[in-house]
């Protein structure tokens, strides 16, 4: 008998994955446990382990390949011969010939789902609307029917939008909901009819397959902006007494192997002043009318990782000492770096910090990471003249940009939060002092 493994839904809404490597071949044997394929996934890259012993008999896909939640990825023989047999046990129910394997639910809202559901081919798909805009009819232009998922026909409805303009990424052109999120942006690719040129030379473009992370990264961006109200502030805060603490225990924490950097105390004020400040860890529910505020303290940090932006967690960090947030802050970077970060490492946030600093930039607007209230930017520190006690000194200035979602939090709570994050920055001793 054969068992068909499809790939399983990892949580944390995954649609797909990208296959970067197989462990196996067909006709080896595995044990369960054994790693079959290396997948990249929007967040993670993860070893895929074979859930029976048995001989491979078929690899679906190859490297470079992208592979839908629920879609077939390798065929075990679980006979003790190892002999090919004709009938094939599934994971869940597989399609037929003429169906595809796709995920129960779509978008970032979607609850997880284990296992796949049978979903006609191509001609099953939800017959053509033409909600949010005259047709094509009254302006003269040829009719065109899209095929689109649920959820992009109610998104398409709620923001106005024709439906049937919008090109699709899926399946047969089929329309989903990142496509309408791109199209009510106005960053929309159009797609090239079949046999037209484009008029590039080979040496003017280079082009690049999308991996997973970045399409995430532009999918998140997206639905952040158009789910949250941004609002940004911006501060500057003189740290000369936070770079004499650093200065003095630098040699002493490298000592036990942990690199001190400004960053601890930073993630440690902001986990301090939320405490004080509740809304700025909290986050709407819109649907049920009401706020959900977070009683624990989990600050996510972006790290700049060579495939793009990650973002680990530091959990409970207003309870635990700056020796240990340096601590996990290299440990993630590191692993952030070399693609080893799980997916448990980035859930749960209810803060974020992002520090560009260190490569340039003195201000931004830093992005909201949805659903979260408030994200923290880190700017460039410089030697600057400033006024202490009447008279003219070089001082040391750390640039702040604090974003909001404005339907959260209001400009006067923000700046209060602000201001006592400023105040631990610029009296470090304060945050040990802080118990409450």
């Amino acid at each position: 008998m054969n068992h068909v493994f499809n790939f399983p839904d990892l949580g944390e809404g995954l649609e797909e994955g990208t296959i970067l490597e197989w462990y196996v071949k067909v006709g080896d044997k595995v044990k369960v446990g054994d790693p079959l394929v290396q997948m990249e996934t929007d967040k993670v890259v993860a070893d895929i382990p074979s859930p029976k012993n048995g001989v491979i008999v078929t690899l679906h896909g190859k490297p470079g390949d992208v592979i839908a939640v629920g879609a077939p990825l390798a065929e075990i023989d679980l006979t003790s011969s190892g002999k090919i047999s004709t009938g094939a046990k599934v994971d869940a129910a597989v399609a037929a010939p003429e169906a595809s394997v796709e995920p129960i639910a779509e978008g970032d809202d979607a609850a997880a789902v284990v296992g796949t559901m049978e979903v006609a081919g191509s001609d099953g798909l939800l017959a053509a609307s033409n909600e949010g805009a005259p047709s094509a009819k009254e302006k003269g232009e040829p009719q065109r029917k899209a095929l689109a998922t649920p959820v992009a026909r109610a998104l398409a409805k709620e923001m106005g939008i024709d439906i049937n303009r919008v090109p699709g990424s899926g399946p047969s052109g089929r329309v989903k909901r990142e496509d309408i999120l791109q199209f009510g942006s106005g960053f929309v690719t159009q797609p090239t009819p079949t046999g037209a040129t484009v008029n590039h030379a080979p040496e003017d473009v280079t082009y690049l397959p999308l991996t997973q992370i970045r399409k995430t990264i532009a999918r998140n961006m997206l639905h952040a902006k158009h789910n949250a109200a941004h609002m940004s502030v911006f501060e500057e805060v003189e740290i000369s007494a936070l770079k004499e603490v650093i200065a003095r225990y630098k040699p002493i924490y490298a000592d036990k192997g942990v690199k001190l950097t400004y960053l601890p105390f930073i993630v440690k004020a902001v986990a301090q002043a939320l405490k004080h400040h509740p809304q700025l860890n909290s986050q709407i529910d819109a649907e049920n009318n009401r706020m959900i505020v977070r009683n624990r303290r989990h600050i996510a940090i972006a790290v700049d990782a060579p495939d793009g932006l990650v973002v680990p967690v530091i959990r409970d960090a207003d309870r635990i000492s700056i020796f240990e947030i340096a601590n996990q802050i290299g440990t993630l970077a590191e692993k952030a770096r070399n693609r080893k970060l799980t997916l448990e490492e980035m859930k749960e946030g209810s803060f974020s910090i992002t520090s560009f600093g260190s490569i340039g930039g003195i201000f931004a607007t830093p992005v909201i990471n949805y659903p979260q209230a408030g994200i923290l930017g880190i700017g460039r520190i410089m030697k600057t003249p400033i006024v202490k006690e009447d008279e003219i000194v070089v001082g040391n200035i750390m640039p702040l940009s604090l974003t909001v979602d404005h339907r959260i939090v209001d400009g006067g709570e923000t700046t209060r939060f602000l201001a006592r994050v400023m105040g631990y920055l610029s009296d470090p001793l304060s945050l040990m002092m802080d118990e409450s």
